[in-house]
């Protein structure tokens, strides 16, 4: 057989080759048997020292733009910027940008979550590919304005994992879009118990926490008390945030779960707490029509002030305890610790204190946008909403700006400040949305709370909001992902499975 002869040659050919000893030296021996070891190997020997910054920029590289954050305000700044004037170079411990209007519905199984997360070397791929800009997983940890250096320590996650290492990077032109953080209004129990809706991670740790609620529901032995406590979830929050995710889940509920899980469907239940009017910047009529609708859809309104949070439960301020099994926090927010730490001028609030021009206050060459930042008070000008289309516009004019100061040779440190900036940044509120479940929404198109507009509530306002934000996502990768998604969602249901 021809395979058997082919088999002969090639084991007398085997049987010619040189045979190589390898050295057995007791060291050699240890080292490699180190690799085999099934218990945890001790390594005394230090970790390698770490060393290297990224120095100022020289006299025949382009200046250097450092942003701060990878949220809607450094996004947008560092899509708008002209690379062929600056290398830019981005510090942030994600590296993308989150859709957040869409969070909500990947909660519940709506949207998958990279539908709604926009990587940063897809919108601006000069940090991929270009060699004097970057993108660094790292924490801000601190700015040294007077020599011009931001102070940096890697992100890493996990034992296996090297232990953090800190780094300096120079700029020209320093942007800090550094974001804001969720209020707890200093509650016991806050950052321990509940979920904060802000980033995809804390999306997933919803859905997890929903769907295994769901499933050890169902488990025999659980008693009719536990059932209802591990199925009542509570939102914390009338904003649009909270609202948004009321509606999602009550949908969740209404056409998922009394489906594909039918011996509990009937303890599942969502509670909406706030302290005042939820969806108080939207008008008055929209006000009542969500309240209506939410009732409607099985949501529970209550209002009150959260005063304790325990691991089961909830305590009002008139002593009204409220056990739950999912709760998500959603109360608004405020400056984080780390922009509370910077040596820098603030506004009223304690955010950032920057100009008409978005320049911090006596501080060259540094910016700040998004909702760290906020108008000082010799501006005249109140300290404008922390809202995602707020920030975006700040991107859009800083990006132009400095692209206009780059052009007239001001790009470099200590240079431009005698330049021309022209007019000053001035926003105009283009109205608020949200979404309330059952193919409805709300529309509110008044340019100020006391304004007079257009409102809209129902289907077609539904239909705006759905319209409005598959345009608004970044690239047209993710458009269609939200769109197939929808549909998917629309024919066969959401999908419920815990990974």
């Amino acid at each position: 057989m021809a395979w058997f002869r082919t088999l002969t040659r090639f084991s007398a050919t085997a049987k010619s080759w040189p045979v190589r000893t390898i050295p057995t030296s007791p060291s050699l021996l240890l080292t490699s048997l180190r690799y085999f070891s099934t218990g945890a190997a001790v390594d005394n020997r230090p970790p390698p020292a770490r060393c290297g910054d990224l120095e100022p920029t020289r006299g025949g590289e382009k200046p250097r733009v450092v942003v701060l954050g990878s949220g809607w305000a450094g996004c947008r700044l560092m899509k708008g910027i002209d690379t062929n004037i600056y290398d830019v170079v981005c510090v942030s411990p994600r590296n993308h940008m989150v859709f957040t209007p869409l969070l909500a519905s990947t909660c519940v199984g709506t949207l998958e979550f990279r539908s709604v997360a926009e990587p940063v070397g897809r919108i601006q791929p000069a940090i991929s590919t270009e060699p004097g800009s970057y993108f660094f997983l790292s924490n801000c940890k601190g700015i040294d304005a007077e020599n011009r250096r931001v102070h940096c320590e890697t992100v890493t996650e996990g034992p296996n994992t090297p232990d953090p290492w800190k780094f300096n990077v120079s700029y020209d032109k320093l942007v800090i879009a550094l974001g804001a953080e969720a209020l707890t209004f200093g509650i016991r129990g806050v950052n321990e118990h509940a979920i904060f809706l802000r980033e995809v991670h804390h999306a997933q740790e919803i859905r997890r926490r929903l769907l295994l609620n769901l499933m050890l529901s169902d488990v025999p032995g659980t008693t009719e008390q536990e059932k209802s406590r591990l199925l009542h979830c509570v939102v914390v929050g009338g904003g649009p945030t909270g609202v948004e995710f009321s509606g999602e889940l009550s949908d969740f509920i209404t056409k998922d779960v009394r489906q594909r899980h039918a011996h509990v469907k009937d303890y599942i239940r969502v509670t909406l707490i706030e302290a005042n009017e939820i969806l108080s910047s939207f008008d008055d009529r929209l006000r009542q029509y969500a309240t209506k609708q939410l009732t409607k859809s099985g949501v529970r309104l209550v209002r009150g002030i959260v005063k304790d949070v325990e691991s089961h439960k909830i305590v009002l301020d008139n002593g009204t305890e409220v056990p739950y099994g999912l709760l998500v926090w959603s109360t608004g927010v405020g400056p984080s610790s780390l922009v509370k730490s910077l040596d820098l001028p603030k506004s009223p609030g304690g955010r950032i204190g920057i100009d008409e021009w978005l320049r911090v206050a006596n501080v060259p060459d540094v910016f700040a946008i998004g909702d760290c930042s906020g108008f000082v008070e010799s501006t005249g000008k109140p300290v404008l909403p922390a809202l995602a289309q707020v920030a975006e516009r700040q991107g859009k004019y800083l990006a132009g700006l400095l692209n206009r100061i780059g052009k007239a040779g001001g790009g470099r440190a200590n240079s431009g400040a005698e330049l021309d900036l022209g007019d000053p940044f001035v926003y105009k509120h283009m109205g608020s949305m949200a979404t309330i479940g059952r193919y409805k929404a709300l529309v509110d198109l008044r340019k100020s709370k006391e304004g007079k507009g257009i409102s809209l509530a129902g289907f077609l306002s539904w239909f705006i909001w759905r319209s409005a934000y598959l345009t608004r996502v970044v690239s047209w990768r993710n458009r269609f992902y939200v769109a197939v998604n929808w549909l998917t969602t629309m024919v066969f249901g959401r999908d419920i499975s815990r990974i």
